[in-house]
């Protein structure tokens, strides 16, 4: 028994022994003309609340071996480069706060001369190396004035534990295991050039098995359904240049109930867009639509959407964001694995695609195949259900949800 007693060198003694430096090293926040923001929340009260019932019932999905380890497989090892990056389904470069976290945590492993181990939902990391992160990740959580760089080390941190602790077990277009693969099932599909998604993700939706809004761009590639993850700057600043590009009469939120005046697609005005081209085509002067989908759970999506109306606030000086719901909303099949709070809510592809199906009755639009696009996301979805179902029933688990809500909304 002697033998399972870390010897000096582990970990546990460089917690008591040893000053471990400070990462991450944030770039300065982008000046931005801005309100006063009013006093700073709490950050630390956002991320250790305990998860929502929501959550629990999701996170059974994305559970990892116990004995996942960082660097195996997949031909990746130690830090994450851009191209590794990329493969998980974004275009952008690897986001510096995300690459110090990462560094951070590889020399935390080298100095211990032990390694990481991840399991469990989220790619937590796990043993003695967990107590002695989270120390460290607390202390300089506390030396961080700024709200915003308290934001994005939050995410930054979330995110790079999922990417070291996924490699070699997720696929990295699916984030579905590789043994269950779905990648080969899914038919792509060209999205109409006149507008395109935005997939402002939650981090600890990040590589969640049964997260849809991935099946978005696996299905219209990933320009025209774009990742960017909340608390991350150069993915907020990238969404944020495209719509002032485009101008902020070409940007929809697809979230419920939040404008003054509630809106519908069919209140949805496309002046000066030139409705004769093709679905291939589009002018070269001539900004997409921008469609934004808030992707996490829905006790999460109220940060998102604060966020968002905050720099939205900062930009234009209007409170009022343009929100717009769906009308003709209908229960997703995901339904069966993720029971929503309740039916006037549903999955983010299911969202993408009643959005399509509503753009489709404009008889102006009907040129663009809306009915084809929403079909492809529709069809993604009944292959990812299956995959998920698969899955579960070869591990033994219930394939069946206690149903959550309790009311009728539509």
């Amino acid at each position: 028994m002697l033998a399972l007693l870390p010897p000096a060198s582990s970990i546990r003694a460089l917690a008591f022994h040893r000053l471990l430096p400070v990462p991450l090293l944030l770039p300065p926040p982008r000046t931005l003309p801005r309100l006063d923001p009013g006093p700073a929340r709490s950050f630390m009260a956002f991320s250790a609340e305990p998860a929502p019932v929501e959550e629990k019932v999701e996170s059974e999905e994305e559970s990892l071996p116990a004995t996942a380890a960082a660097g195996g497989g997949a031909g990746d090892a130690g830090e994450v480069s851009h191209e590794e990056w990329r493969r998980w389904g974004t275009s952008s470069p690897l986001p510096a706060a995300v690459d110090a976290v990462v560094r951070e945590l590889l020399e935390m492993e080298a100095a211990a001369g032990e390694k990481m181990r991840f399991g469990g939902v989220g790619s937590k990391l796990k043993g003695d190396f967990k107590d002695v992160e989270d120390k460290k990740h607390r202390a300089v959580y506390e030396m961080l004035a700024d709200s915003d760089q308290k934001l994005q080390y939050y995410s930054a941190r979330q995110i790079g534990c999922r990417l070291l602790g996924s490699r070699g077990y997720l696929c990295q277009k699916c984030w579905l295991p590789a043994a269950d693969c779905m990648c080969s099932n899914i038919v792509p599909c060209n999205l109409w050039r006149g507008m395109k998604f935005w997939l402002y993700m939650h981090p600890k939706d990040f590589l969640r098995q049964n997260n849809t809004g991935k099946l978005l761009w696996q299905v219209f590639g990933i320009q025209a359904a774009q990742l960017c993850l909340f608390g991350i700057q150069e993915h907020e600043d990238i969404m944020w240049d495209a719509f002032q590009r485009s101008g902020k009469g070409k940007i929809s939120f697809l979230y419920p109930n939040k404008s003054t005046i509630p809106k519908s697609v069919k209140d949805l005005k496309f002046d000066g867009l030139s409705l004769t081209s093709d679905i291939h085509e589009m002018s070269s002067h001539e900004e997409p639509f921008n469609f934004v989908l808030l992707d996490g759970t829905w006790s999460n999506s109220a940060a998102l959407y604060r966020r968002l109306k905050e720099r939205w606030t900062a930009i234009w000086g209007d409170e009022d964001i343009p929100c717009i719901s769906l009308s003709t909303l209908s229960a997703s099949v995901m339904h069966k694995l993720r029971p929503q709070p309740a039916w006037d809510r549903t999955c983010t592809a299911a969202a993408a695609a009643g959005l399509l199906w509503e753009l489709n009755l404009r008889p102006e639009l009907s040129m663009f195949e809306f009915e084809k696009q929403a079909e492809a996301v529709e069809c993604s979805l009944d292959i990812l259900l299956d995959a998920l179902t698969t899955r579960r029933v070869r591990l033994g688990r219930s394939i069946t949800r206690k149903q959550r809500h309790n009311r009728n909304c539509i």
